[in-house]
């Protein structure tokens, strides 16, 4: 390209990872080859032996050029020069890619070879035509009991898992990846430390999921930037798999918090005027041109986004999770070491169940969650030392069954599985005619008891 060829050796200022470049403004007539987001190469005259610095645009004012360096501006001095490469971050894309780990600047960091002369796409491209989108109508199976049967991920949705600091939320995300039933899992994870990063590519590899998973991972010692490409690279690798290959993809981001506190460290960088508790101003902008890349494909496959969201300070009016709730289409609340079944909801579910899953499941979800509810409030009658009624001993019991099988993360069922254990549950604490359920269901799902069990009932 010609700007190749073209040095700006006027360098007026370098704020901690941001240098400010003086670029001559282009003609009358002509058009300027800088775009917001190609990437520079910045060569320090002072060192002629040390490989030239990468940069991103991520400001164009008049004749005045911000770059962000991707591995900080240690060394670099006022002398160097600049060249436009002409384009923005691109990616490598190919069926080569499957199995790797790269960085957030797409370097491989699995110790695997180089994957030379692939093919190459740019990063946050606009996202697809509504027209091209289709209804979903597809669940992804996690084996997860309290999203399957509570709050199935749909394909195409795109939900948050909302916690704290401290919570598993890495355990359930890694849980999700190894068991889901989709034909490629995309990862991406932001300030991660290395011990988080080995133990999601361990999950995925004794889980047997490593060869249809690529990882771009960007760790706390890594510069900003990358943690900002993360999303943008996981996305569009996504996408291309989706749309020229036909997959259905799961794309699974941690922490999402993390690349919003990217974008505000950029942004103070920049001198920019913050907003809600120093973060930028479009924010919600920012989150939902990469949440939107969630859609179905007409004629293809499919893209589907599950995220972790950190609330500092469990705060869910938090500026990440307050706008991430007006973009998504439901949450999962994880607190506790388990999904929280009153927190969490998926407004897609509606599209698949008792369509594409059993009969049974819309009135088996609506009676765990109505007895799980009685239980609650019994145990606060039994904290507060009233006199416990014999219904309510048992709906105590319902209590703690439900959530040793199935709010614990750590359990993994299959739909069909979870159903019958619900049914199971049901039986082990109540008669038939309590439940309240049809009773064409009723009669051909739930357990029938043994005579001894019918007579020590009595």
């Amino acid at each position: 390209m010609t700007q190749l060829l073209v040095r700006y050796s006027r360098i007026l200022e370098i704020i901690g990872d941001i240098v400010k470049v003086h670029v001559p403004a282009p003609q009358e007539g002509e058009i300027s080859d800088i775009g917001y987001g190609d990437l520079a190469l910045i060569e320090n005259t002072l060192d002629q032996e040390q490989p030239p610095y990468m940069a991103q645009v991520i400001r164009i004012d008049r004749d005045e050029v911000s770059l962000q360096l991707f591995s900080g501006t240690k060394g670099l001095s006022t002398q160097a020069g600049v060249r436009f490469l002409g384009h923005p971050m691109q990616v490598t894309f190919s069926p080569n890619i499957l199995g790797r780990s790269f960085s957030g600047a797409g370097r491989p960091i699995d110790g695997g070879p180089a994957l030379g002369e692939e093919a190459k796409i740019e990063i946050d491209g606009p996202t697809v035509n509504p027209v091209r989108r289709v209804l979903a109508s597809r669940m992804i199976r996690t084996d997860v009991p309290m999203i399957d049967i509570f709050n199935c991920l749909v394909e195409s949705q795109k939900i948050p898992i909302f916690s704290v600091a401290g919570e598993p939320y890495n355990r359930l995300l890694a849980q999700i990846g190894a068991h889901a039933d989709a034909d490629i899992v995309v990862f991406g994870g932001m300030g991660l430390i290395f011990d988080d990063y080995h133990f999601f590519r361990q999950a995925f590899e004794e889980a047997g999921v490593l060869a249809r998973t690529v990882m771009f991972v960007h760790q706390g010692s890594d510069p900003v930037v990358e943690g900002l490409l993360v999303p943008d690279m996981a996305l569009a690798v996504a996408e291309r798999f989706a749309v020229e290959e036909g997959k259905r993809v799961l794309v699974l981001l941690t922490d999402m918090t993390a690349y919003a506190d990217a974008l505000k460290e950029v942004g103070i960088s920049m001198e920019h005027v913050p907003s809600n508790r120093g973060y930028i101003g479009d924010l919600y902008s920012q989150l939902a041109r990469r949440y939107e890349k969630a859609c179905d494909y007409k004629g293809a496959g499919s893209v589907t986004i599950l995220s972790v969201t950190t609330m500092p300070g469990d705060d869910v009016t938090h500026p990440v999770p307050d706008n991430t709730g007006y973009i998504t289409e439901g949450q999962f609340y994880l607190h506790d070491g388990v999904i929280d079944p009153f927190g969490s909801l998926s407004r897609l579910k509606q599209h698949v169940i008792g369509k594409v899953t059993r009969e049974d499941h819309s009135q088996i979800m609506n009676t765990m969650v109505r007895f799980y509810a009685a239980a609650r409030d019994a145990e606060q009658k039994q904290a507060m030392s009233f006199d416990l009624t014999e219904y309510d001993e048992r709906l105590i019991r319902f209590g703690r069954l439900f959530h040793e099988r199935f709010m614990d993360i750590r359990v993994s069922l299959p739909l069909e599985q979870a159903l019958d254990l619900c049914w199971k549950t049901l039986a082990e604490c109540f008669e038939a005619k309590e439940l309240l359920m049809k009773e064409s269901l009723v009669s051909k799902y739930f357990p029938k008891r043994s005579g001894a069990d019918s007579g020590e009932r009595a």
